[in-house]
Parts: C-alpha cells; sequence; structure tokens
C-alpha cells in the first residue's frame, strides 16, 4: 500500500483521531501507526470502511453501465437486424440475450411470457447469443434463418420447450415439426444477417460485461442471470416512471 493511500485511509478515519492530520506531513510508520489506533478503539470501522468501499464501486459500476448504454442504446433496441416481439409500439422495450443450450434461459421463458401477458406496452427483443458450443451456433443460425419463412417466434418456443441439447439433429428435427422448408432453411442459416446478428449480440454483451446467459437489458438496469416475472414487472415499471 502506498504512503498516499495509507494517507487518505487515515484521513478516512479522522474521526477517530485525537487531532487533525495533514496527509502530506503523515510518514507511512505514523500513517499504520494512526490506522492501527483508530481499529483497535473501534472494530466497527472495518465494518464502515468496507460498507463505503462497496457502495462507492457499485456507484461507480453504474456510472460506467449507464455510460455504456447509452452508447449502446440505438444497436441495443432498434438494430434492424433485431428480433422484436411483445408490442412493437411499446413504451419499454426489453432485451434479452440468450442461448438455447442454457438451462435458465429455458426456464426463464415462461417468465418473460408472463411479463408480456400482464404488460401490453412491452416490446422484446431477443439477441441470440450461442456462447455454449457448436449445437447452440447451429440452433441460432437456425432460428435467425427461420425468420425467411416467418416461423422464428414457432421456432423458438419449440425450441425452448424441446428436452435435452440442441444439436444439429435435434434442432432440425424441431425446424421439421414446425413446418420449415429444411433446404431453404441451410441456405438462409449462411445469410450475410445472420452472422451480423450473432457478431453484434457478442459486441454487445462485451461492452456491457455481460458474461453467461441469460442476460437482460430494461431501461438503464442490467439483469444478469435467471429472474422471476416479478422482478422483470417491477424493472419495466422503474424504465417507465424513468422515461416519464
Amino acid at each position: 500500500m502506498t504512503t498516499r493511500l495509507l494517507a487518505r485511509t487515515a484521513l478516512c478515519l479522522a474521526a477517530t483521531f485525537p487531532m487533525a492530520v495533514s496527509a502530506d506531513e503523515l510518514s507511512e510508520d505514523r500513517v499504520k501507526e494512526l490506522v492501527y489506533e483508530a481499529i483497535l478503539e473501534n472494530p466497527q470501522i472495518i465494518m464502515d470502511a468496507v460498507r463505503l468501499l462497496e457502495e462507492r464501486q457499485q456507484q461507480d459500476q453504474q456510472a460506467a453501465a449507464s455510460a455504456m448504454l447509452e452508447n449502446e442504446r440505438d444497436r441495443l433496441e432498434q438494430d434492424p437486424n433485431g428480433i422484436v416481439l411483445g408490442n412493437p409500439e411499446g413504451d419499454v422495450t426489453v432485451v434479452e440475450f440468450f442461448d438455447y443450450n442454457c438451462p435458465y434461459c429455458r426456464r426463464v421463458m415462461p417468465q418473460v411470457d408472463a411479463l408480456v401477458a400482464h404488460d401490453a406496452n412491452v416490446r422484446l427483443v431477443y439477441r441470440e447469443w450461442p456462447i455454449l458450443g457448436e449445437g447452440s451456433v447451429f440452433a441460432a443460425r437456425a432460428a435467425l434463418a427461420a425468420r425467411k419463412q416467418d416461423k422464428y417466434e414457432e421456432f423458438h418456443v419449440a425450441m425452448m420447450g424441446m428436452e435435452g441439447r440442441a444439436v444439429e439433429a435435434s434442432v432440425l428435427r424441431i425446424a421439421r415439426e414446425v413446418g420449415l422448408d429444411i433446404d431453404r432453411l441451410r441456405e438462409d442459416m449462411e445469410a450475410p444477417e445472420v452472422d451480423e446478428h450473432i457478431q453484434t449480440s457478442m459486441e454487445l454483451t462485451r461492452a456491457l460485461g455481460f458474461n453467461g446467459t441469460p442476460s437482460f437489458v430494461i431501461g438503464d438496469a442490467l439483469i444478469p442471470g435467471y429472474v422471476e416475472a416479478d422482478v422483470l414487472i417491477e424493472q419495466v415499471e422503474v424504465a417507465r416512471e424513468a422515461a416519464n
């Protein structure tokens, strides 16, 4: 720990010191003595210092996230190559990043459905983010290609309800079950917009600091992991109030 950092620590504990001191006048040894004496006299200051540090870190993280969200808001919510469900004219946008091989993504789908059923003004944006292996990539590409046959949502629901892992064989089985033309699907899976969607998802999640699925963005809130419908509903209301 540097002398300057120790000095700052000592000054933060100034309330426990018998007299005011200047950071520039303190030697490192003296700072250590003052800090040690303060801790001995009042051990609670350790917990207080940890709490303050956590609060400041959280504030810094929130500020950084807010700045990043402002920079990426357009791509998050208005990407013409994104997938928009729910109410396309809704006043609050909920963005979900997911992977078909993520069990928590499958579990959270009913929660998202409950949100949309509860609030008719939710605009739902899906971002395919295949990070769990080759099967996930194949599934994401197939889902994005299904848009060309106007069957994205039907295919997505079937994939989220499937048992076992999404691999080429199981993905194509689901595709046949929902009535997709497989030859056309395979061709459309190689379209540039499929690559672009997945690449944009990778860039957005990297920028926002997400490292797993599912992950949500609602207004200024970044929500990683599984979440219940009531939390989603609450966050939508927070975003709506902030916008108004």
